[in-house]
């Protein structure tokens, strides 16, 4: 089962996990005519009310198109079957959320608000910088603020959901785990280097350039191997030359290891020497230049840096064993709240496990960019 804060879990999951962590060019096609909008074909009807709880089909049809997005970002489809199925889940989510929210106290805003500023913080480390992100996230119909402000939400409504239960986890208990597990935090040898891209693609319609633009794109890319090997300040070069906006503001630095980069880049990585720069590395993005500024052995990750995604492991198994009591209070909050479905095509099939808690199908394995 997927912890509660799910939801939009698959967006933030496509984001700290590296769609776009292959270095290269940002998405730069020049946007199709804007299609319209749900809510200007049809009216933006209640499809769910109660008390303190009011879902729109905007919200019902925003929810579902980041999930939609999330899966065909990652080369996978929805079966169209299971479509309704889903639509149910994802409407039972979003009153669960409002139900919740108005039960937070300021202690559980609090924590909430701090927990998603530590989960944004990690997103935001692994997708490499602000730029990257936005990127990654625009592939999967969203923005910064909007991922941050629905796992605000999220994060506030699984806090009162663990403190009416009663899920706890103590530091001993992620301790014991950590200790039990060490296969589990094991850091593979990983690599800082730093790179300018020369982009062989077109900037409007981000196709391959012709091959007299290509020759002298090569002929750019050598002038700059050759400054950069007789000394000039590699970070400079990348900052005023490099094509790949998700790194060059860093100097043109990423941090990797094994399977995150396209194979031509990763092995020249791989193969250089500390401050070595590289001969030019030809992929599908155009012509690199690699500097290597530290090789990272592989090594056991502090207790520290895991401890938080521990304990919500942790949260998430007393939970999954708890799940005829979750189902029960789940159904006794709408109950309460006396939530009536107004779409008879969102109202779920009545059978024997109807009071199970709804769980939204998580996102695939990890699909690696690049490959």
């Amino acid at each position: 089962m997927l912890q509660f804060a799910g939801l939009f879990a698959a967006v933030s999951l496509c984001a700290s996990r590296g769609l776009s962590a292959t270095p290269g060019p940002s998405d730069t096609a020049p946007a199709a005519k804007a299609s319209p909008s749900p809510s200007d074909l049809f009216p933006d009807v209640v499809v769910a009310k109660g008390k303190d709880v009011e879902v729109k089909r905007s919200q019902l049809d925003d929810a579902m198109i980041s999930i939609k997005s999330t899966f065909a970002a990652r080369g996978q489809d929805l079966p169209p079957g299971e479509m309704s199925h889903l639509e149910q889940q994802v409407l039972d989510r979003l009153i669960q959320i409002q139900i919740l929210l108005h039960k937070a106290t300021d202690a559980d805003k609090a924590a909430g608000k701090e927990t998603c500023a530590k989960r944004i913080e990690a997103i935001r480390a692994r997708a490499g910088s602000d730029e990257a992100l936005r990127r990654q996230l625009k592939s999967v119909g969203t923005t910064p603020d909007e991922l941050e402000s629905k796992m605000a939400e999220e994060s506030i409504a699984q806090v009162v959901l663990e403190r009416e239960l009663k899920i706890h986890v103590e530091d001993a208990d992620v301790k014991k785990f950590y200790d039990d597990n060490p296969s589990k935090f094991e850091q593979p040898e990983m690599v800082r280097a730093s790179h300018i891209l020369v982009s062989t693609k077109d900037p409007d319609t981000n196709k391959d350039l012709a091959d007299d633009q290509k020759t002298a794109k090569r002929k750019k890319a050598e002038d700059l191997l050759k400054r950069a090997r007789a000394g000039e300040d590699f970070a400079k070069l990348a900052k005023e030359n490099s094509d790949d906006p998700g790194s060059k503001d860093k100097g043109g630095e990423y941090q990797f290891a094994r399977g995150q980069m396209v194979p031509e880049f990763e092995a020249a990585a791989f193969s250089l020497k500390t401050n070595e720069v590289s001969d030019i590395v030809t992929t599908q993005y155009g012509y690199h230049i690699i500097k290597l500024s530290e090789k990272i052995p592989a090594k056991k990750v502090e207790l520290a840096k895991v401890s938080p995604e521990i304990k919500d492991y942790l949260k998430q198994q007393q939970m999954q064993s708890r799940q005829q009591d979750l189902g029960a209070y789940l159904e006794k909050i709408k109950k309460d709240a006396e939530v009536k479905i107004l779409d008879d095509s969102l109202k779920p099939i009545e059978s024997a496990d109807a009071g199970a808690p709804q769980i939204i199908p998580p996102a695939a394995s990890n699909n690696k960019s690049g490959k």
